[in-house]
């Protein structure tokens, strides 16, 4: 008899989801996890700390920026970064303990230390080893490296040392206009350092909307973003008072250099593999360095599974947690099942930015016919006693059917809008069907419904 119908080697947002559903269904299940806290990379130094460090500095800003005008008076608020962090670290105990509850609640085994596959259906952690009649590899990824570039996670950081800097630098250089440099830059940007984004495409978020990308970067700039497009940085030196970034223009080989306090290697995450024994247990990988499953996230090797940042797909919490549960539900005989046409992504900025489904650029690419549906939040009441007038909503509909395609908002809340295109694409909707919903009046909301009104006869409020 085996220890467990499952184990999960890996506790965060991918593995602890699929743990726990997998108990949910009747299997008996225990989870792997060598950090002291559960809930991954998102939890501990990622998604959450992230979101409550842009939270506290956009509190700070609008105090600057707009407190005056609603007639908010008083002293404004100075930043006391130790703090800061504190409450930081009170976001992320909360959510890492709140799993801790749900293992019990769920009756997960928690396997405290490091898993490696150590035979055909077995799991060692630290000196023992546990037998399951399933594995899911669930280990998430590492922040990308970069030649030339020595990582200390004081002075030349990655995103988990930027959410541990002592203090905001007057000068920031952030590698890479990715969602975790943009993000991570908005922060101390709005705390006050001078941040200079270098980038060696043309573009920012690469593989958004192209009127999304100029549109956001058009925004950021405005912010006091300074952005090196087409540049490829060749190494940072670290001096005694500064550090020195050489980089090379791609367009004519010339190189430059940027003085810094802090740079932030912001240029991606790889698969984290190491140490797992899958090539012992003969998993096949991909030439990239990922797990290579079949439509339903299974392995080659019988009984093994994977999910989350080590499988294709976009490194996103929420896609590993779909995929965990999708996995869950084929070991327990169900059909799990992912739809990697209607995953959102979003950026945790001011504004915010998401999407999800095709772009335009893919459209036309497939040679596809469509229509394009606009709104600006300009024309939305409650967007403009916000202050939050900028941006836009964008929808795109098959131009023949009107079934909705892809959706891309940039402005207010634009995380939480998105999800309303989302159950429509889940659903099959047409644009007329979101144009027909009545939306409660005033809310960031209505400008979905008049993006989708654009789509027909026309927005009324534009």
């Amino acid at each position: 008899m085996a220890d467990y119908d499952v184990i999960v080697i890996g506790g965060g947002p991918g593995g602890y989801v699929c743990a726990i559903r997998c108990a949910q269904l009747g299997l008996k299940t225990a989870c792997v996890e060598g950090r002291g806290t559960l809930g991954g990379t998102c939890l501990n130094v990622g998604c959450i700390p992230s979101k409550a460090m842009l939270h506290a500095s956009e509190m700070y800003h609008e105090a600057h920026a707009h407190f005056d005008e609603m007639g908010l008076k008083g002293a404004k608020p100075t930043v006391d970064l130790p703090q800061m962090l504190t409450y930081k670290q009170s976001s992320v105990d909360s959510n890492t303990k709140g799993i801790e509850f749900l293992f019990k609640k769920n009756k997960v085994d928690w396997l405290q230390g490091w898993g490696k596959i150590a035979g055909n259906g077995q799991v060692q952690v630290g000196d023992e080893t546990h037998t399951a009649k399933n594995i899911v590899i669930a280990t998430g990824s590492a922040s990308a490296t970069l030649k030339g570039v020595e990582v200390d996670e004081e002075r030349v950081v990655t995103s988990t040392g930027a959410l541990e800097l002592k203090e905001v630098p007057k000068r920031m250089v952030v590698i890479g206009a990715g969602v975790i440099g943009l993000e991570m830059g908005s922060v101390y940007q709005r705390l006050g350092a001078e941040v200079t984004v270098i980038e060696f495409l043309d573009q920012i978020t690469p593989g958004m909307d192209g009127e999304i990308q100029k549109t956001f970067q058009r925004m950021l700039k405005k912010q006091g973003f300074n952005f090196l497009m087409g540049s490829a940085v060749q190494g940072v030196e670290k001096l005694k008072t500064k550090l020195k970034v050489t980089y090379k223009k791609r367009k004519d080989d010339s190189e430059a250099t940027i003085d810094a306090d802090v740079v932030l290697l912001a240029t991606g995450r790889t698969p984290y593999t190491e140490g797992l024994g899958l090539a012992e247990a003969g998993v096949e990988m991909t030439d990239r360095g990922q797990v290579k499953t079949d439509a339903h996230l299974a392995t080659n090797v019988k009984g093994i599974w994977a999910i989350g940042d080590v499988v294709t797909g976009p490194m996103l919490a929420h896609k590993a947690e779909d995929e965990g549960m999708a996995v869950a539900e084929r070991i327990a005989g169900q059909a799990g099942h992912v739809n990697y046409g209607v995953i959102p992504s979003v950026i945790y900025t001011a504004p915010e930015v998401a999407t999800v489904g095709k772009t335009e650029e893919q459209l036309k690419e497939e040679g596809r016919a469509y229509k394009v549906g606009k709104f600006p939040f300009m024309g939305n009441a409650r967007a403009k006693s916000h202050f939050a007038g900028d941006g836009f909503v964008k929808l795109l509909a098959d131009k023949d059917t009107d079934r909705i395609l892809g959706a891309h908002i940039i402005g207010p809340m634009a995380g939480d809008l998105i999800h309303e295109i989302c159950v429509g694409m889940e659903f099959g909707a047409a644009a007329e069907d979101i144009a027909r919903t009545c939306h409660a009046h005033p809310t960031f909301s209505e400008a979905v419904r008049e993006a989708a009104l654009a789509c027909g006869d026309g927005a009324i409020h534009a």
